[in-house]
């Protein structure tokens, strides 16, 4: 009642919930840009609470302040270790709480410029593959491929949300290629061929500067990169590829060789396939490769295009 009142006097909306178990429900129906969790809680107490919190893909970002009348080190360390942003001590100083819920509030606005300016992004590289009739839906079901991949090989969940996104900006550098060589019905010369590589390259710089996208970055980047050396735009050998970029190659790599493009028409999927395991260890990751050939035997890869756009 007192936290209530203090911060009201801040003008600041406080909703307060009886439990834990309350908190999380009234959270999934409208969330805050500021949560303060008491440690002793009942059916649901504030270190569970905040470790669920913080697994999950979006609200991770809200910012966190656990309230104990406990200063020592190990609930310190346990706080820590859920996701905890701050620790308030009881009995708490009026001017200290003030000075915090400030610094989380304006940390959180901006987050919430960034998330918008993600969601911009996003929205371009849906346009960019819009451009060209051949690749519509192409980078959403890289996104889908990479996500369900990266789960097959025990990639954590916050993780295979990065795969998603990367999956789904890693063609975002060819925004500015020109439609001329982007839409070529015929094959590329060499200058033409260099400048459609450029896009990896272009695509991270366009993400560079945002502090949210710069976990996709080396999926953007490094989506080219061969398992040989022989890729682009980097010339990285094996493991000094990141996963995510490995991962991303193999999704890219199938999706293109079925479908149509304005240079072909698409492969037939026993082609694609074997194409893929000859690529194995020299193009692409053995084991990626593995995982996508066990995900596509066992139907999933066809049941996610499907869901999404029907049967091709």
């Amino acid at each position: 009642m007192l936290l209530e009142e203090q911060l009201s006097e801040l003008d600041y909306e406080v909703i307060q919930a009886g439990d834990g178990l309350e908190a999380l429900e009234m959270i999934e129906q409208r969330e805050p840009d500021l949560i303060l969790l008491d440690i002793d809680m009942p059916k649901l107490d504030g270190l569970s609470l905040c470790a669920r919190l913080k697994a999950h893909p979006t609200r991770r970002l809200i910012p966190v302040v656990l309230i104990t009348g406990s200063n020592d080190r190990h609930t310190r360390i346990r706080g820590l270790e859920a996701g905890a942003d701050d620790f308030l001590a009881k009995p708490f100083d009026a001017n200290e709480l003030l000075v915090r819920t400030r610094v989380l509030l304006r940390d959180r606005a901006l987050n919430k410029r960034l998330d918008g300016a993600e969601s911009v992004i996003l929205a371009l590289a849906r346009v960019v593959e819009a451009r060209d009739m051949y690749t519509i839906h192409h980078a959403e079901r890289v996104g889908l491929y990479s996500r369900e991949i990266g789960s097959a090989h025990g990639v954590p969940e916050e993780e295979r949300e990065v795969l998603y996104r990367g999956g789904v900006l890693h063609d975002l550098g060819k925004a500015v290629i020109s439609s001329d060589i982007l839409l070529k019905a015929g094959p590329l010369n060499s200058s033409e061929w260099e400048i459609m590589r450029s896009h990896s390259e272009q695509g991270a710089q366009i993400c560079g500067p945002l502090r949210s996208t710069s976990d996709m970055l080396p999926i953007i980047r490094h989506h080219h990169e061969r398992m040989d050396g022989a890729g682009y735009p980097d010339r990285l050998v094996g493991a000094a590829i990141p996963l995510g970029a490995r991962i991303a190659a193999v999704a890219d790599a199938w999706d293109a060789m079925t479908n149509h493009r304005a240079y072909r028409k698409a492969l037939e999927p026993d082609e694609a396939r074997r194409r893929m395991l000859e690529g194995r260890g020299t193009q692409w990751d053995p084991n990626i490769i593995d995982i996508f050939l066990g995900l596509l035997e066992s139907g999933r890869v066809a049941s996610i295009a499907a869901q999404l756009y029907g049967p091709k």
